[in-house]
């Protein structure tokens, strides 16, 4: 699942090594990274002011940034431009994510309370999915992936017991909290990653191979026939 995550947001990028497509590309990552983080905050101040709202407005945003960004990868993998196995990694990645997008999309447009419980429920479940993820990988995947699923109990378990204590309302309030916490903290490896493709945009274009030097006595007759030699 986190995988699945992180090739929505990723999958179909060009190579960020060369400093031309990082100069375009860093200013992108840099507007998603600052993006997320303003709707993490504006879905916790209108969670707080305005109830179920902030469930909409996070749900919503959620959904038609995953549908757009959905269409792209299918449009990605039916330019031409990528090979057979990424285009199908990313016709898959697109399908899930228009298919999952529009869905939360009408939910939130639909119902404040559908969306507090679309939260409810997948906050957990997706915490707990995306740790198994990061579980099966070796290094420091793993101890994320250590990391996340404590997080995740820890999460459950609060929500579950603040349903039990003070009703679901108020859990899917909670959980609403803890997703905007949640988008917040997925939005600084991008600010980091803007921050990187903004140094190697920041390099200077490599200069161009010399010509072979030719004999001092050449006027360049013989090229076309073979070189001197001939």
């Amino acid at each position: 699942m986190a995988s699945g995550v992180t090739g929505i947001l990723t999958s179909s990028s060009p190579d960020m090594a060369s400093p031309d497509v990082a100069r375009r590309a860093w200013p992108q990552w840099l507007a998603l990274g600052v993006g997320m983080i303003a709707l993490a905050v504006g879905s916790i101040v209108t969670a707080v002011v305005w109830d179920a709202a902030g469930a909409r407005l996070l749900l919503g945003a959620l959904g038609l940034f995953l549908a757009v960004r959905g269409v792209l990868l299918l449009r990605g993998a039916g330019s031409g431009a990528m090979s057979a196995a990424v285009a199908a990694r990313a016709r898959s990645l697109g399908a899930v994510a228009v298919g999952g997008g529009a869905a939360a999309l009408v939910v939130a447009v639909a119902s404040g309370a559908a969306a507090a419980r679309v939260l409810l429920v997948g906050v957990p479940l997706f915490l707990l999915l995306a740790a198994a993820s990061l579980l099966s990988r070796p290094g420091a995947a793993r101890r994320g992936g250590q990391a996340l699923l404590v997080w995740a109990v820890l999460v459950t378990g609060l929500l579950v017991v603040t349903g039990i204590a003070q009703g679901w309302g108020r859990a899917a309030e909670v959980a609403t909290v803890v997703a905007a916490l949640a988008l917040a903290v997925l939005a600084v490896p991008l600010l980091v990653a803007a921050a990187g493709l903004r140094s190697v945009a920041a390099q200077p274009a490599p200069a161009p191979a010399p010509a072979p030097a030719r004999p001092a006595a050449c006027a360049g007759c013989a090229c076309g026939a073979g070189g001197c030699g001939a």
